[in-house]
């Protein structure tokens, strides 16, 4: 916060130096009215009109006294025109002076009030000590400072509704965005003052202490989670914290198992595809790493071993470019070819054994125990998208019956034109 405001006040100071840097240079050099082509002039009439006076007087037009009175005129003449002509260019240079001084002034009044109606209406000490570092993309950036900004108005509203609860949630979770967990924590504890003990308040508290603890399970959290799971035993928030723990230390199958509790109880409030492709990947995670899913997971329909791999030929084309996404997918024989059971893997994965069942389903009106037999398909994408196009790579079996037991070879071996 200290060096943002301090780039701001020294940016405004540059400011004002710049506005203020001309006007003394001038200042030094003094202002002068180039009144040489006034004087020149009268001098010069000066030496015409004597010259006149010389002339008449030798030719006896004038005589000695006349002759004297004359010159002695002119020459006071002279004087009296150098001297108004001075004191008229020093009242222009003091008018001048008064008026200069004025711009230089009234500019640098304008950029100080400037800034501060500036900074009254877009930002805020709060604002610029939340500003997060340039880090990431420009759009990262933006997200960010929305978030900010919506922190701001949250907190009005805990401020003027203090027994909100619904805004005391938003601006926890808000907070845990940022990485504000000590405030999150707070802010979750005014919602159980208000609302009472729930499960899913003490799991978003298990997760922001999580995030406290750089996703480590401490007591604390683990107070939490204990507490969330005495009184709901699948609360969601808490299962999935604990699904996202033990599949970050590689533990796929416990992860596949937490997970698992949430996809069977189906409540309205979360995102079960999200959570099946989770469990599509830890599976996937769990082939590469020799493990077997868990036989209660295999008895929950049928299930389909697969072992994809890619030729040599292909597998050479591949290596000079850049790592292409492989969907790997089983569509049934007849009907509608809505994948029943899909897996999308990286083609530096294969060769690769997975398992296509009902928990790898795209949606739970089309699975793999829905039919009798299917076609298999390993596709390496040529542009990442969806469906066999030209360019793709590809590997297919057809009418394969879902209750097969033995494993499957794929070979993708086949460009699609």
């Amino acid at each position: 916060m200290l060096e943002l405001l301090v780039i701001v006040v020294a940016f405004i100071l540059l400011l004002l130096i710049i506005v203020w840097a001309h006007y003394l240079t001038q200042n030094r050099q003094k202002l002068t009215i180039d009144n040489r082509f006034r004087d020149e002039t009268n001098v010069r009439l000066y030496h015409e009109h004597k010259a006149e006076i010389e002339r008449d007087f030798q030719q006896g037009a004038l005589d000695k006294e006349s002759y004297e009175y004359l010159v002695a005129e002119l020459e006071q003449s002279l004087l009296q025109d150098i001297q108004e002509n001075a004191s008229e260019a020093n009242q222009v240079i003091d008018k001048a002076s008064s008026l200069y001084i004025i711009w230089p002034a009234v500019i640098s009044l304008f950029i100080i009030v400037f800034s501060v109606a500036l900074y009254n209406d877009r930002g805020s000490m709060e604002l610029i000590a939340n500003t997060p570092k340039s880090t990431g993309s420009q759009q990262e950036l933006d997200e960010q400072q929305r978030v900010i900004v919506e922190i701001q108005k949250l907190r009005k509203v805990t401020e003027k509704e203090p027994k909100n609860s619904d805004a005391w949630y938003s601006l926890g979770q808000a907070l845990v965005g940022i990485g504000e967990f000590e405030d999150a924590l707070t802010s979750f504890d005014k919602v159980i003052g208000i609302d009472g003990e729930q499960a899913d308040l003490f799991g978003a508290k298990a997760q922001a202490s999580y995030y406290k603890n750089e996703q480590k399970i401490t007591e604390e959290v683990q107070s939490y989670i204990d507490k969330a799971l005495s009184l709901d035993a699948k609360d969601p928030s808490t299962n999935i914290l604990l699904g996202m723990n033990n599949f970050i230390n590689k533990n796929y199958q416990q992860a596949i198992d937490y997970w698992q509790i949430i996809v069977n109880d189906n409540r309205p409030s979360v995102n079960i595809d999200a959570l099946k492709g989770a469990i599509v990947e830890a599976q996937s995670r769990l082939s590469l790493t020799g493990g077997k899913v868990n036989d209660d997971i295999r008895d929950a329909g049928p299930q389909l071993s697969l072992h994809v791999s890619v030729s040599e030929g292909i597998l050479t084309q591949l290596n000079t470019g850049e790592d292409k996404v492989v969907f790997i997918y089983a569509i049934p024989n007849e009907g509608a070819r809505m994948p029943l059971a899909a897996i999308k893997v990286k083609a530096s994965d294969l060769p690769l054994d997975v398992i296509l069942n009902d928990q790898s389903a795209m949606t739970p009106a089309a699975k793999l125990s829905d039919v009798e037999q299917v076609s298999v398909y390993a596709i390496i994408s040529k542009d990442g998208g969806v469906g066999i196009k030209p360019g793709d790579f590809k590997a297919e079996i057809i009418g394969v019956n879902v209750d097969t037991k033995e494993t499957i070879g794929l070979v993708i071996n086949s460009l699609v034109e």
